[in-house]
């Protein structure tokens, strides 16, 4: 290993019990490693700090095109050879692509961590990006692209963000459409793989039992040759929300598909934590208040619920429900009556205990596999530069008060700020501004 490099023992700097360190190679690739010596399991993944956002309009979904084609051959093995290799070591080979990364992951026995690895890199840095392949996998993913828009969550979802972000690459489907993935040759693969997969833009993870200083040298074989990044892209301004109302008529659906919702603090605001809690109490679970009303109170909904979706400098916070056409009216009233409760009546300390107890619970739980804590490294690494222990992050949601809560109620949930999709067969309905009034 390069002397240079640079490597910081997280776990004794914020005094946890997690065997958590870092080592940053020279060329810039961050190596990221969690020992937990009682597993028999490692995961390991390597995470490009970018994804559908990061692409520009001519070629919206390559990001997830590329996740798509390493898996179609290197320049050592093919497909089938690398299905082979994995299913040998009784691996699990994975990937997704979202709004900002794409990661490429696999899960194995502790044992087979060299073999592991020498797959997992070769995916990453050798992939041929045949021609016939491409135009193979340009099909697959049309077919993906209609299968999803036949699906009305997902449909809804797309509908909303299309237009709450709109003229911004947040608001463009992770998949691409129909015309730019259709466009896609071998030249436009490979200049964008080469833009993106670059050192300073890569956070390797790991967790399992490993060892630190063995699983950077082998990390370091594959990738200490690549040259560092040359220069880092200037960041675009946060993108605004624009508070539409969108009404997608399909007489084909049964129900009507519904999200309502308003711009919200970024991934690491020093609200962050207020708002998850807030958005627990609202729609966060069958104890929450829009779970109670809607479904329980009044049975108007089988599915009803809330979500932050936070990025590096925006957010949002949507509600979602299911409903037949003629309970749409009354479940927005509903709703409206309860984002109006938040902001009038302060939530009580049982309440919020509630949500914190239910906040917390989720962290703890969501750490107890490998897979979850090599995410959980890498996603900390590229939002803050930093890890947060348990123990640190209980500390900040203890300390959010009910006044916080109120506080951020007033300011998300203004009846000018609203967006409202609804898909279905809708008829003649109409929604006005006026009835998002809270």
């Amino acid at each position: 290993m390069a002397a240079t490099n640079v490597v910081e023992d997280i776990g004794v700097a914020l005094r946890t019990p997690r065997s958590i360190r870092k080592t940053t190679l020279t060329n810039g690739l961050v190596v990221l490693t969690e020992r937990i010596s009682h597993h028999r399991s490692v995961s390991m993944g390597a995470w490009i700090n970018a994804g559908s956002r990061d692409e520009i309009p001519a070629i919206n979904g390559i990001s997830h095109f590329v996740e798509h084609m390493v898996f179609k051959g290197t320049t050592t093995r093919s497909a089938r050879q690398i299905a082979r290799e994995v299913d040998t070591i009784g691996g699990n080979l994975d990937a997704f692509t979202g709004k900002e990364s794409v990661c490429f992951n696999i899960k194995v026995l502790d044992e087979h961590i060299t073999p592991a690895l020498d797959v997992l890199t070769d995916l990453v840095l050798h992939p041929t990006f045949t021609p016939d392949e491409i135009e193979r996998e340009k099909g697959v993913i049309l077919e993906e692209i209609k299968m999803d828009e036949d699906n009305p969550d997902y449909l809804v979802n797309e509908v909303f963000t299309q237009n709450f972000w709109k003229g911004d690459a947040l608001g463009r489907p992770i998949l691409g459409t129909k015309k730019t993935v259709s466009s896609f040759n071998q030249q436009i693969v490979f200049d964008f793989y080469r833009e993106q997969f670059t050192p300073r833009n890569i956070v390797f993870s790991a967790a399992g039992n490993l060892d630190h200083e063995s699983f950077v040298d082998q990390v370091e074989q594959h990738f200490g040759q690549l040259a560092p990044s040359v220069s880092t892209p200037f960041p675009a301004p946060p993108p605004a929300a624009r508070p539409h109302i969108t009404l997608r008529r399909k007489k084909s659906l049964e129900q009507v598909q519904l999200v309502l919702g308003v711009s919200a603090p970024h991934v690491a605001h020093p609200d962050r934590y207020a708002i998850y809690l807030l958005n627990s109490i609202l729609g966060g679970g069958m104890s929450s208040r829009l779970f109670q009303t809607i479904r329980e109170d009044r049975g108007l909904a089988y599915s009803i619920f809330s979500e932050m979706s936070p990025f590096r400098d925006t957010g949002s916070l949507c509600i979602y429900a299911g409903v037949a056409v003629d309970k749409i009216q009354e479940t927005i009233r509903l709703t409206m009556q309860e984002l109006t409760r938040l902001k009038q009546q302060m939530v009580s300390d049982s309440e919020l205990k509630r949500a914190k107890d239910q906040l917390k619970s989720n962290i703890v739980l969501g750490l107890e596999s490998s897979s979850s804590r090599m995410a959980n490294l890498a996603r900390q690494q590229m939002y803050f530069g930093r890890f947060f222990g348990v123990e640190e992050i209980t500390r900040e949601i203890e300390a959010v008060t009910p006044e916080d809560v109120e506080r951020l109620a007033n300011a998300l949930f203004r009846p000018e700020a609203m967006a409202l999709t609804l898909l279905g067969n809708l008829g003649e309905m109409n929604v006005e501004r006026g009835d998002l009034a809270c």
